[in-house]
């Protein structure tokens, strides 16, 4: 499951739509942006029109380092059991700005024995080629490594102004029926960052 499925956890403007409707991550680059209509180029290569509901939410993707990872900072990390001392290891990581703390808190789980954890860092233990964070969310913790390698990014909220031509764009979108497109939340990245997974 792809990341942001993830750090989503905002609250999200309700879309009706049909029950038997399908909903698939979307990674590709901005084409243009007509009134409510975000036209993108898929990785794939197809070219998508999709609706933007009404209260589409929009946010910022901008590239971080391991060394932006510090206690304090509240995180959302996509990860996997296999950390040598019984750690999660980590996909990557989003690291919240500060207004965005609280958004999906807590430790759930996702495909493939993957999990994912919103919650605040309490704790950093740097090794040579690694970081253990030990992450604190209400009602528990998680120790999770983070490779060096792994993509750290930070999450900012924005506005619809971010959306520009050539951007690389990253959303969860639902095919109706029509074969139309629609989504309520997009996250874009700044100069030139592609949203990682």
């Amino acid at each position: 499951m792809k990341l942001a499925y993830v750090f989503a956890a905002a609250v999200l403007a309700a879309v009706s739509v049909p029950s038997f409707a399908q909903t698939t991550r979307i990674h590709g680059q901005v084409e243009g942006l007509t009134d409510s209509v975000l036209t993108v180029k898929a990785n794939d290569g197809s070219v998508l029109k999709v609706k933007l509901a009404d209260g589409t939410t929009f946010s910022t993707m901008a590239a971080a380092s391991l060394a932006d990872i510090t206690p304090g900072k509240y995180v959302g990390t996509a990860a996997h059991p296999g950390g040598p001392n019984g750690e999660l290891v980590a996909l990557e990581v989003h690291i919240f700005a500060d207004s965005m703390r609280g958004v999906g808190e807590g430790h759930r789980p996702m495909q493939k024995e993957n999990t994912m954890t919103n919650a605040t860092v309490e704790d950093v233990v740097t090794g040579i080629h690694d970081r253990v964070l030990t992450l604190r969310y209400k009602g528990g913790e998680q120790r999770v490594e983070v490779p060096n390698g792994v993509p750290i990014v930070l999450l900012s909220p924005s506005s619809r102004s971010a959306i520009s031509r050539g951007a690389h764009v990253s959303f969860d979108a639902t095919k109706l029926p029509d074969g139309t497109y629609t989504s309520h939340r997009i996250t874009v990245g700044v100069n030139g960052l592609v949203p990682p997974l």
